[in-house]
């Protein structure tokens, strides 16, 4: 058991798919509270949020058993995107059954941009803003750029990063701050946005 909990997610991935049940066990474990609080903190409702919940664990399971997990070192955000599209179909559906109102909650439900699908446009503006951060993100200290790599593009814990760069985890949480603060400022003074 405790060398699965050190095992990659991909590595958990594949334990799972040649039939280790416990490596699913460990993955569900180690994104249950985040997922589920992305899907509550979007549907505002407890109890549809537990059903996409374990509706989007369902598809995750079947998707592996069958082979077509391909997501290499992308595994949380594989799940997120699924846990996205099932919102997306539940509030479609419920649209189409006029069961939803927009009258009954606070929040525009049905023109909610996070619940559509892009646009052309909004395609290119996310690419510019990569394309920007990216650009931002080389003008980086090395030890500020490597923690911000290390956190966003391989998703390792401020424990993982303290780790493997010999620092402690107060030291990479500095690191990363001050990295976010640099990216602000310059952009800041490049009149670079960085929203949608």
């Amino acid at each position: 058991m405790e060398a699965l909990t050190s095992m990659t997610d991909e590595q958990l991935v594949k334990d799972y798919s040649n039939g280790n049940n416990l490596a699913f066990d460990i993955l569900l474990t180690r994104h249950k509270q985040s997922l589920f609080n992305y899907i509550y903190f979007t549907v505002r409702d407890r109890e549809l949020a537990e059903d996409i919940f374990q509706e989007t664990f369902i598809k995750t399971i079947v998707t592996i058993k069958q082979g077509r997990y391909t997501e290499n070192g992308k595994f949380h955000a594989w799940v997120a995107r699924i846990a996205h599209n099932l919102i997306i179909d539940h509030f479609r559906q419920a649209k189409s059954e006029n069961t939803v109102s927009n009258d009954e909650t606070t929040i525009d439900l049905l023109n909610n941009p996070s619940l559509c699908d892009g646009t052309i446009e909004d395609d290119i503006i996310k690419m510019q803003i990569t394309s920007d951060i990216r650009k931002l993100i080389s003008y980086l200290p090395d030890s500020q750029k490597e923690v911000l790599e290390m956190r966003y593009y391989q998703n390792l814990s401020f424990k993982e990063i303290a780790d493997q760069t010999g620092v402690s985890i107060n030291t990479a949480l500095g690191r990363m701050r001050y990295a976010i603060l640099n990216i602000r400022r310059m952009a800041e003074e490049n009149n670079i946005i960085l929203t949608v």
